[in-house]
């Protein structure tokens, strides 16, 4: 039997980390393709997109979507992890802070920024990650990244924390945002609570838990399907003589419904599935992906 093709919508429970899921979700429904698009801190809960068969190679497309927050920050605490999991590294009494402060002083976190990642981060350094050099007490060379956030909402007020609705690019980090904002603010600050309420198309609303999953008798009435999640890419309908030149990596003529250099999802004419991503270029449909029967 053929492995699925296409996405979960996983509700991830605090405390697991994003390869606990995935490793769970292997070994539970016996897949040999599975990932996940975008991290979730162990911390974190709310939307982990599982990727399933050959979807796990849409994981980049998937991953680079807008994402929304609901974040809890600490004021008066900063840790070496930036969240709640760290080593407390200096406390600043807070009863001065208020919220109209804050109001203010969150104007500045709008906009494109050159945000400074975690040291303790997935992301790499000479081949490792960030984390694990930190742990193991290694320097880290931490350089600024590109990141836009588009609204920040304090949407409840309990000093010393407040819960914010954050609304942003992909690759931002809401443990730097709080503790950036404790540093405006001369307090420190940390990240108590985060919850993923939204990555592109899912929703936590959406979503299911890993144990509904696993123990589902059809658990493939939750898999949504790579033209659920990139909607907004042109479909190409391929005639036989297309499909098999794509199959054989050879390019096809330019549709007008796809712009130039624009991506689209092309789509097989007996099957009806999807067997490749073309990109449009000099007036033809180059194949950026090609999935084989066998993945599909």
């Amino acid at each position: 039997m053929l492995e699925p093709f296409g996405f979960l919508n996983i509700d991830k429970a605090a405390g697991m980390t994003s390869h606990d899921v995935v490793a769970k979700l292997r070994r539970g429904l016996k897949l040999k393709k599975v990932g996940h698009a975008g991290t979730l801190d162990p911390m974190a809960t709310g939307v982990l997109i599982v990727c399933i068969g050959a979807a796990t190679r849409l994981s980049e497309y998937v991953m680079s979507h807008r994402k929304r927050y609901r974040a809890t920050i600490h004021l008066g605490i900063e840790t070496d992890t930036y969240d709640a999991d760290g080593e407390i590294t200096r406390q600043v009494d807070t009863s001065h802070i208020t919220r109209q402060q804050i109001e203010t002083d969150l104007l500045q976190f709008t906009g494109d920024l050159q945000q400074m990642p975690p040291a303790y981060s997935a992301i790499k350094q000479g081949g490792r990650k960030l984390y694990e050099l930190a742990r193991a007490g290694q320097a880290v060379e931490l350089l600024p990244r590109p990141v836009s956030i588009f609204a920040l909402q304090i949407v409840e007020w309990t000093l010393p924390t407040f819960t914010l609705d954050v609304e942003c690019s992909a690759g931002t980090y809401i443990r730097s945002l709080a503790f950036d904002l404790g540093r405006v603010l001369g307090t420190g600050a940390h990240l108590s609570g985060l919850i993923r309420l939204a990555s592109g198309k899912f929703q936590q609303s959406d979503a299911v838990t890993l144990d509904q999953v696993l123990a589902s008798k059809d658990w493939t009435k939750y898999v949504v399907e790579p033209h659920q999640v990139l909607a907004d890419w042109p479909r190409v309908d391929l005639t036989p003589a297309e499909e098999r030149d794509i199959l054989f990596g050879r390019r096809i003529e330019q549709r007008n419904t796809v712009g130039a250099e624009q991506l689209c999802l092309a789509y097989s004419h007996s099957s009806k599935q999807l067997i490749a991503v073309m990109q449009a270029h000099d007036g033809w449909l180059q194949p950026h992906k090609v999935f084989s029967l066998g993945d599909t």
